[in-house]
This record gives structure tokens, C-alpha cells and sequence, in this order.
């Protein structure tokens, strides 16, 4: 009987462990191999060569912009080395607000709830010399950049921003790791060059891709199990915004002498962001504008700056379990009406991803993209386009 019970518990650890390994997504190709090739006009013609597996996403949102170049080869007078395998990637922003991402479709979906676990390969050459694309003008791309990685339903899609990295700085090769939550089940990943936010002004930066490690699957009240990858001299730890802890800065406690009274602290009570997010005054179709949610130009992405008031946000969902919202998304008025609606309809959804993941009920939270149909200034002046660059609340429903 004893032996009958300890080849039971042999099968369900193994059946488990079976199960957990089948959830972890290996990518085509994760080392970028290709022929090496620089992504720029040859005879007029610009090349469509891409790491075998990936797809050239910049060619669909930038028709006119060339596709991210395999190094090495000297191109742009980059001399780095691949740190796995022959090749790898670079990927490029510019100063006329295009930027170069890569796709490809999973062998298997990433499960909705569930968390992942990955390394990836990240470096900043101090040589990539190419054209402005504003003034023509012989320019070094290194200001840093950083590395978004996209879960989507569809090539290139950007359904869900998965992770952020930090700028990229280190001119050797350094491994990231990169922990997300996938909001729904996405079959298409994507992992995207973009500016530094919040940025005013787009500049021209660069980003170095290789080893793209197995998406380690685990529970996400669970510790993760990394994924190995090549050795490298220095590792960086990402975590998402919504699971990290802020630290409170421990400051000195002056010495009190005994024969002194000590000073009775007065407490200030926490200022409020959003005044009208107030149960007793709201009421259904009131629409309230987020303070402190201007969007940099041409991006969704969220910021460190907006956690504060998205909690806030959180917190009176949380505690007015019978209301449900509406989250609108607005933009300036340079653009045009289709790339102004896609935009605001990526902000809306970006803030209303937030509020899930941090545990609101879907069907308390709907997002619609109003392009630049509802501007708080009619101008294109750098003030009015911040103030329109906006996220709003409407009250669709209360008790």
C-alpha cells in the first residue's frame, strides 16, 4: 500500500511539473539569426530581410521607413560582437516620430492570469552614425532607448504593453530580466524600439536585441523560475509597474536631550488628486478629467508620474463596487482623424489595463478612443497639445 501511495505522488508531481513546462513558450528563432544586413535604401529599393520567424512591423504604421538592420557587420560603425549565436538586431527611433519593432506568432498562446518569466539581451553601441530623417544632417543615434515588449491578437498588434524596460545605457552586453501578466490570452508577441517617456520631443536613439530566452510560465502569487540564458557580465531586474514596492526613505532621527520637551508632530491629511471622484457628488454621465495624465506625443505608455492618480482611480473602484466607468482617451490636433483615434483608443485602453490588472472586474470598465474630436484648447500650441493629450472618466453607472 505504501509503495501504491508513493507512486501516486510520483505521477503528480510528474503530471504537474508536465503541465507547468507545456505553459512556457519557446520563440522561433530567439537569437536572431540572419544574414547580417543593413536596413536602409540600396539602389532605391529598401530591404525586406528580417531574422527568419520575425515579422517587420515599422513597414505597416511607417511605409517609407527601413526595416531594423542584422549586425554585425559594420554597419553604422557599430563593431559589437552577437553575445549568442552569429547575429542579432538593432532597432532604431528617429527624430521624425517613427520607430522599428519585430513580431512573431507563438507556437502557443500566453494564458490570461497567468505570469512569465524572461531574459533578454540588451546593449547600446557608442557608434551608430546615420541621417537625420528631419535635416539630412550626419547624426549619432545613441541617445538611450528602451525596449517594449507587446502581447497582441494579430501580427503587430498592441493589444497589451506586456513590459517596459529601462533605457538602455550599457555599451556591452547585459541581461535583462523581464517579468509580466498577460490580460488576455494573446497568440502574437512584439518587441518594439521607443523613446524614453515622457519626451517632448522625439530624438534619434537605438536599441541592441539578442537571446530572447523561454517565457517561463508560473502562478503570479508565486516566486518565478528564470529562464537560463548566456552568461553576461552584469543582470537588471524588471518588474511590472503595478507589482512593485516603494521604499521609504529612512531619514536620521535627531537626538532629543532629556531635559527637552519634544515637539508634537502635526499630521497632514494625504491632499486628494481627484476632487470630483467624489461617491456623494457623482453621478451618471458626469465625464472627469484625470489630473497629472498628459501623454507624451505619438505614445500609450504609462509612466511612473501616473501611478498616484491611477490608484486613486483603484481605490475608489475598490470601494464603490457598484459603479462602473468609462475610461476616454483624447489627443491633440496635429495628427490625422485615423491615426488620432487608433492612439486615444490605445491610451484609454492602456489606463483601463492598469485598473484590471490591479484587480477591478472587466465588466465594470469600457475605453473608447475620441481621436481629437473633443479638444480642451483648439490650438497646436506645446501647452494645448499637453492639455490634450488626456485620459478621461465617464460615470456610466452608479448603484
Amino acid at each position: 500500500m505504501k509503495n501504491f501511495k508513493f507512486i501516486l505522488l510520483f505521477f503528480f508531481f510528474v503530471s504537474a511539473s508536465s503541465l507547468h513546462a507545456q505553459k512556457n513558450i519557446d520563440l522561433k528563432n530567439p537569437s536572431l539569426e540572419g544574414n547580417p544586413t543593413q536596413g536602409t535604401y540600396i539602389n532605391g529599393v529598401i530591404p525586406t530581410n528580417v531574422p527568419q520567424g520575425w515579422r517587420d512591423c515599422g513597414r505597416t504604421a511607417f511605409p517609407n521607413e527601413s526595416p531594423p538592420d542584422i549586425h554585425p557587420k559594420g554597419f553604422w560603425q557599430n563593431d559589437i560582437l552577437a553575445n549568442d549565436g552569429e547575429t542579432y538586431i538593432g532597432m532604431v527611433v528617429r527624430d521624425n516620430e517613427s520607430w522599428e519593432s519585430v513580431a512573431q506568432r507563438l507556437p502557443q498562446a500566453l494564458e490570461s492570469g497567468m505570469c512569465y518569466s524572461f531574459t533578454v539581451d540588451l546593449a547600446r553601441s557608442n557608434d551608430y552614425w546615420s541621417n537625420s530623417h528631419l535635416n539630412g544632417s550626419v547624426t549619432n543615434y545613441t541617445t538611450p532607448t528602451v525596449l517594449r515588449v507587446w502581447g497582441g491578437t494579430g501580427f503587430c498588434d498592441q493589444n497589451q504593453l506586456l513590459v517596459e524596460s529601462p533605457p538602455v545605457k550599457n555599451s556591452e552586453w547585459k541581461s535583462y530580466t523581464l517579468e509580466f501578466e498577460a490580460n488576455a490570452s494573446y497568440r502574437f508577441i512584439s518587441f518594439e524600439a521607443f523613446y524614453k517617456t515622457p519626451v517632448l520631443v522625439p530624438y534619434n536613439g537605438h536599441i541592441l536585441l539578442d537571446n530572447i530566452s523561454t517565457l517561463v510560465a508560473y502562478n503570479c502569487n508565486e516566486e518565478p523560475q528564470l529562464a537560463s540564458a548566456k552568461p553576461v557580465k552584469k543582470k537588471e531586474k524588471i518588474i511590472p509597474a503595478h507589482k512593485r514596492k516603494k521604499k521609504k526613505e529612512e531619514e536620521p532621527k535627531p537626538e532629543v536631550k532629556k531635559e527637552e520637551v519634544p515637539i508634537t508632530a502635526s499630521v497632514t491629511k494625504k491632499t486628494k488628486i481627484i476632487e470630483e471622484l467624489d461617491r456623494n457628488t457623482i453621478k451618471k454621465g458626469q465625464r472627469i478629467r484625470i489630473p497629472d495624465l498628459q501623454f507624451a506625443a505619438d505614445s500609450e505608455a504609462l509612466t511612473s508620474a501616473f501611478y498616484p492618480t491611477l490608484d486613486e482611480v483603484y481605490a475608489f473602484m475598490q470601494t464603490n463596487k457598484d459603479v462602473s466607468i468609462e475610461i476616454g482617451g483624447h489627443t491633440n490636433l496635429k495628427p490625422k482623424n485615423n491615426y488620432c483615434d487608433e492612439l486615444s483608443k490605445r491610451r484609454a485602453k492602456s489606463v483601463a489595463s492598469y485598473l484590471i490588472t490591479k484587480g477591478i472586474n472587466k465588466d465594470r470598465i469600457s475605453y473608447y478612443g475620441y481621436g481629437k474630436r473633443k479638444p480642451l484648447l483648439r490650438s497646436t500650441s506645446e501647452e494645448a497639445n499637453r492639455k490634450n493629450q488626456r485620459v478621461e472618466i465617464k460615470i456610466l453607472s452608479v448603484g
